[in-house]
């Protein structure tokens, strides 16, 4: 083992341990005091907008350099806008009801003994994550109003940006009196860093990775810690024979241009073969003079000249880009069966009038939030009244869809009774 991965190893060790006494406090703190930390963190953001963009800007410009994607630079960059909805986010999150305490569930025996389910904090949670530097707020936040601890590794493009944001989370804690350490950043580019995170097993409860499709891939493999999985969002709209043309056309040039960058962008557009000429040109025309670049099959490209051919590798790419690929189907069963073969189970939506064919494809489509006649760019904890969210898990155990502060906790069972013993 050389030196320097016997400093990361240390770093990490001392890390976790900070965070495991750090949660000992958290998981009893008052909602009170969660929620004056979190108003404070917000107003430190506010106050400190100056110096968080500066740090942006340090950031966007290693990025420039090192050839970052359009996309990418996207969900790197700050400005006035985003930082006062990081800043609202944490308001919005104090507003909400604290998880920790919560009684779920309570029953009787017939011996005297009264049971109750009670939420409880997870304990320590570990959040990768790639470009977004609102994830550190999002993040750090969410584990606080749920009495979890939290180490943040974002990102090395963000590195400036997560620094100047955890400054105000710090602040927050300090004038709320809770430990300091109850959110932690790590404070190095080196990878070696993820490496320990992955086998903290007596630090870390549970990790969150947000990010590509390779650092999923390497953390699944790698983990020794249970994970909250975050997978591609390759997401479709479906638009049914019967859909409303004009709600069509909006609805699909929403999902796929109003953010391109976001997980929960359209990638994939299918549309029924039975429906009008019209709509479909329509559709496809509107994609087009919103700047999109749009791959189809020969029938999508026998309405627009502009269309390019699609290739097979297209209907599995979450493109993040102005890039969409089209394809006509046969109707909502064989949309379905398209989606259950390329997507990655994260969210789907479907745009029609006739309500039996909608709940066909909401019961039938096997993905983590399914929508009808709604934009996949609702897609997020926020817009779900959740304050914000840590990621949307496309897994099924404990925690599915955007995983927001309830989701961030566990049970315990109480049981109360008068002497009794087993016989």
């Amino acid at each position: 083992m050389t030196k320097q991965t016997e400093n990361i190893a240390a770093l990490m060790q001392d890390i976790g341990e900070k965070a495991k006494q750090a949660a000992r406090v958290l998981s009893t703190a008052t909602t009170e005091a969660k929620d004056a930390a979190l108003i404070k963190s917000a107003e430190s953001l506010r106050r400190r907008q100056n110096e968080i963009l500066s740090e942006n800007a340090m950031d966007m410009e290693l990025g420039e350099e090192k050839g970052l994607s359009g996309p990418m630079l996207d969900r790197l960059a700050l400005n006035e806008d985003r930082i006062e909805a990081m800043a609202k986010g944490l308001e919005d999150i104090a507003a909400l009801a604290d998880p920790v305490g919560t009684v779920t569930d309570e029953w009787n025996r017939p011996n005297g003994l009264v049971i109750q389910r009670r939420r409880v904090p997870l304990g320590v949670i570990g959040i990768i994550y790639e470009s977004r530097p609102n994830v550190t707020a999002d993040a750090g936040s969410l584990c606080l109003k749920s009495g979890n601890a939290a180490i943040l590794r974002g990102g090395s493009e963000s590195f400036h940006s997560s620094a100047a944001i955890m400054e105000s989370l710090g602040e927050g804690l300090a004038a709320a009196g809770l430990p300091e350490n109850a959110i932690q950043r790590i404070p190095t580019r080196d990878r070696a860093a993820v490496g320990e995170m992955l086998s903290m097993t007596e630090t870390i409860d549970v990790i969150v990775p947000r990010g590509g499709k390779s650092l999923i891939e390497r953390i699944t493999a790698e983990s020794k810690v249970p994970l909250f999985k975050h997978l591609e969002g390759i997401c479709h709209v479906y638009v049914d024979a019967e859909a409303a043309p004009d709600m069509a056309r909006e609805v699909v040039i929403n999902a796929k241009m109003r953010r391109t960058s976001i997980c929960g962008a359209a990638e994939t557009l299918l549309i029924d073969r039975a429906a009008s000429p019209d709509m479909l040109q329509r559709v496809v025309s509107g994609l087009v003079e919103a700047g999109c670049e749009v791959r189809g099959d020969a029938e999508v490209r026998a309405v627009d000249p502009s269309v390019v051919a699609a290739s097979d590798d297209d209907w599995g790419t979450e493109f993040l880009d102005a890039v969409i690929a089209v394809k006509t189907v046969g109707g909502v069963d064989d949309a379905i069966d398209h989606i259950a073969h390329y997507g990655s189970n994260h969210t789907d939506a479907i745009v029609t009038d006739n309500a039996e064919t909608a709940e066909r494809f909401l019961d039938r489509v096997d993905s983590a939030i399914v929508m009808v006649n709604a934009s996949t760019q609702f897609a997020d904890g926020g817009e779900f009244g959740m304050g914000a969210e840590i990621g949307i898990s496309t897994g099924k155990l404990h925690a599915r869809g955007p995983v927001g502060v309830e989701q961030l906790t566990s049970s315990k069972f109480v049981v109360r009774g008068s002497g009794q013993c087993r016989p």
